[in-house]
């Protein structure tokens, strides 16, 4: 089931993106695109998701299923 999760993208003088995320405590992802570093922040959403529920801490965030009810 996919997960969503609100980003904060900014461009940095460097000419390069960085995206955040307040749904996501520690999602940082960096990349030359908008395009790449929505990729590079879904791994590491997702590697950050498996780790919490290793650690049994689920984070709240928005699944398919709620996103066609609203």
């Amino acid at each position: 089931m996919e997960q969503f999760a609100n980003l904060h993208i900014e461009k940095l003088p460097e000419a390069v993106y960085l995206a955040t995320s307040d749904e996501v405590p520690g999602l940082v992802a960096q990349g030359r695109t908008i395009t790449e570093t929505l990729e590079i922040a879904r791994d590491v959403a997702r590697k950050l998701l498996e780790a919490q529920a290793e650690h049994h801490q689920q984070a709240k965030l928005m699944t398919t299923q709620d996103s066609r009810a609203g």
